[in-house]
């Protein structure tokens, strides 16, 4: 490995400031309506319906594993955007449209589902059981294997809905699959079978002293439940935590991991994080992202004239690892961002983003500005995975996800 300190990455500077004008016009346009659609190249997908694909196992399934309030609906809502489509919403429309409770998300492109349908007990049985959600005594693999490998080859099935409102698990839901089908949950990476299907899969994973620190804001400041009752509600949740979903990130092809700031000492309420961007070597069709110099190990802090920082600053990192028995590339931010406008500086010096015109990292972080995680590498992070699960689906299927760029704007 070779050092590579950020003085000697020479970059023109006149250049460099224009491209830099020119890609915070575009970003100031990130609010108007970006067009998304998938166009087939080949003839095969072209025989596809545009709703649906046919029975000759071309859906592409993604795998998405995370505890509960680890941010996989920000994320979801993040990924889904990026592949477009319309008519997003509830599968039937919801409970409060006319539907049903339901937890299957859907658009004209993307299908996304709850593992969550496919636990086995509603919460009476689990009471019965002694068991929690995370134990896989309590999840019915075999059904969710026989579902997903028929929604991968094209078909139709009828799946299971667990009613998170009352605990209840409901009468099933028929699901017809579209292109790309997203399954999230507890266990998405944990029967090898189930796993074996996975096309690409991705791990959001919220370390303990993060964890604590979020459920401490959410659980007694925003709705007055005392220390005691924090720390006993994640102390008996972590034993099956540990022993059945961690796990997966071994397996998982992406890894997000947040961490407390190395920034500002003794940090403990979670503000400012540390996020680790996590690439597992070897995965046909990703080729990791890198900063600066591939294959280098570096150290950058972007603060200065072209970066506005605040308190305590922000510092990125790329290099080589090795991560649970595999080896890896590894991007880093600690801090947070002060104005997502200025993105465009830290997103012209990273490569293989898989973006389709130069600024799209940056006009989708400030689509989604207001999300959680938008300011810091949560939501960086998440929309770089986004993009590259993008052009991994282009890869595997032949099929292109067509993107209208901001108009340009007159020099």
């Amino acid at each position: 490995q070779r050092l590579v300190p950020v003085h000697a990455v020479r970059i023109d500077g006149k250049k460099k400031m224009a491209k830099i004008i020119l890609a915070l016009a575009l970003a100031a346009q990130a609010l108007v309506p970006t067009r998304t659609a998938l166009k087939s190249t080949n003839v095969r997908a072209n025989a596809r319906s545009e709703m649906t694909m046919a029975a000759d196992g071309g859906v592409v399934l993604i795998g998405v594993a995370a505890d509960s309030g680890c941010g996989k609906s920000t994320f979801m809502r993040r990924l889904t955007g990026i592949f477009g489509g319309t008519n997003v919403g509830p599968l039937g429309g919801g409970f409060d449209n006319g539907g049903w409770e339901t937890n299957t998300l859907v658009s004209d492109t993307t299908t996304v589902i709850c593992l969550d349908d496919y636990h086995l007990n509603d919460r009476g049985g689990r009471k019965v059981t002694g068991r929690t959600a995370l134990d896989l005594a309590e999840n019915n693999f075999d059904l969710m294997y026989e579902q997903l490998k028929e929604l991968k080859a094209g078909n139709a099935i009828k799946k299971p809905i667990y009613n998170h409102v009352n605990g209840t698990l409901d009468t099933p839901e028929e699901i017809t699959p579209t292109q790309i089908v997203i399954v999230e949950g507890l266990h998405p990476m944990a029967d090898p079978r189930v796993r074996e299907l996975l096309d690409f899969s991705l791990y959001l994973d919220i370390t303990d002293d993060v964890k604590f620190a979020w459920k401490i804001q959410r659980d007694m400041v925003e709705r007055g439940h005392s220390l005691e009752s924090i720390q006993q509600s994640i102390e008996a949740r972590k034993p099956d935590f540990d022993a059945f979903v961690a796990p997966q990130r071994g397996d998982a092809d992406v890894v997000i991991q947040v961490l407390p700031t190395d920034l500002i000492p003794d940090e403990k309420e979670g503000k400012v994080l540390k996020v680790k961007f996590i690439q597992k070597e070897g995965k046909a069709n990703f080729d990791p992202a890198y900063l600066f110099d591939e294959g280098s190990t570096i150290e950058w802090t972007p603060c200065g004239k072209k970066l506005t920082c605040s308190y305590p600053g922000i510092k990125f990192a790329y290099g080589p690892d090795e991560f649970l028995g595999n080896d890896v590339t590894v991007l880093e931010m600690d801090g947070k961002f002060d104005n997502l406008q200025e993105l465009i500086y830290v997103e012209s010096h990273l490569s293989n983003t898989a973006t389709k015109f130069y600024g799209e990292l940056t006009q989708q972080m400030i689509k989604m500005g207001d999300s959680p995680g938008s300011d810091n590498g949560t939501g960086f992070f998440q929309t770089l995975a986004s993009l590259k699960i993008r052009e991994f689906y282009e890869k595997l299927s032949g099929v292109e996800v067509e993107v209208e760029a901001p108009a340009k704007v007159a020099a």
